[in-house]
């Protein structure tokens, strides 16, 4: 019997934009209405949505075998997880985001140290309470259900720890930053007997191949950059694969969903993928180490798109195949 890979979606902010990355890698998530099993297009991986902020207890018990969450909730929570890899993505942008220690204005306090015996409202408190402790600050920490900027405005505590990307909130309520405590992004995390499971480890590292290489291309290219032409049937693949590479305007070629050769940015070489998300992790390797331009070509629900950056407008079209009618598009 196949071990199903039970993976952790973050509920909240980062679920939009966590199910965005796994389309651009080629996964395709369906959350039905309020269920919390999200259908995925890929017959080793069975999914559940969970808050972030309680996603790596699951993991570290072993409710889920890996998960995607905040650098920050793992510190909250002091969970004992195999960190996989960073995805420095958010809601709002690609910068790591920061939780930061936030007064009113014309408050007198001007450093850290100046809020001995204050009162502290975030909704991180664990870590906000250990943080003060091993710089011997006495405080009064707080938990915060939300709002947490109000908090202090109203006089109901003396300042707050928040997360912040942009500073628009905390600037919008009249506060002024003092001192930061961390940054943090979204980290790709494993259980640790999952990740001495041989089945289990492969196909976290192919998460994590696929959604950092996703990430990488986005960053480097653009969201709008990339653009989708659909190839008729599977025949055509290895067509439209030496079409792309002659063309010249492509510097590599990675197939997903294929045999197909790949042919690198000197030309000279090529390199074979094998299956389904299986590719030679010196093809993802030697596409970071020259920030090429990629070229993806996938199978979505069993039918092959092809995604680039640089995609000659005028590039002859596969002549359609007569026996491959019934994997055209409706």
């Amino acid at each position: 019997m196949t071990k199903l890979l039970k993976l952790g979606i973050p509920k909240g902010s980062l679920q939009n934009s966590t199910i965005a990355l796994f389309k651009r890698s080629g996964w395709e998530i369906n959350i039905n209405g309020r269920s919390y099993f999200p259908e995925i297009n890929d017959p080793d991986i069975e999914c559940a949505i969970c808050r972030a902020q309680e996603m790596s207890l699951y993991v570290e018990s072993g409710t889920l075998d890996a998960g995607l969450t905040g650098k920050d909730w793992i510190a909250e929570n002091n969970s004992d997880v195999h960190v996989v890899t960073d995805l420095i993505y958010s809601k709002v942008s690609s910068r790591p985001a920061r939780w930061v220690l936030a007064v009113p204005y014309e408050s007198p306090i001007r450093k850290i140290e100046d809020l001995k015996g204050k009162k502290v409202a975030t909704e991180m408190v664990k870590f906000t309470e250990r943080y003060f402790a091993d710089r011997k600050i006495d405080v009064d920490v707080e938990f915060s259900w939300g709002a947490t900027e109000a908090k202090v405005v109203s006089g109901l505590a003396d300042a707050v720890v928040e997360v912040t990307e942009t500073e628009s909130t905390i600037k919008a309520h009249g506060l002024r930053i003092i001192h930061e405590l961390m940054q943090t992004n979204t980290q790709l995390i494993a259980n640790h007997d999952a990740w001495q499971d041989s089945k289990k480890r492969k196909k976290i590292e192919q998460l994590s191949l696929l959604l950092t290489g996703a990430l990488l291309y986005l960053n480097e290219v653009g969201a709008e950059a990339a653009r989708v032409v659909e190839v008729p049937g599977a025949f055509e693949l290895p067509v439209v694969t030496q079409q792309l590479a002659a063309s010249g305007e492509v510097d590599a070629v990675v197939a997903l969903g294929a045999v197909v050769n790949a042919v690198t940015y000197s030309g000279t070489n090529t390199f074979e993928a094998n299956a389904f998300g299986f590719f030679a992790i010196d093809i993802l390797e030697l596409i970071v180490r020259h920030r090429l331009d990629i070229c993806l070509i996938t199978f979505i629900n069993n039918f092959p798109i092809t995604q680039t950056n640089h995609l000659d407008d005028n590039l002859p079209a596969p002549a359609d195949n007569p026996t491959d009618k019934g994997n055209q598009p409706k």
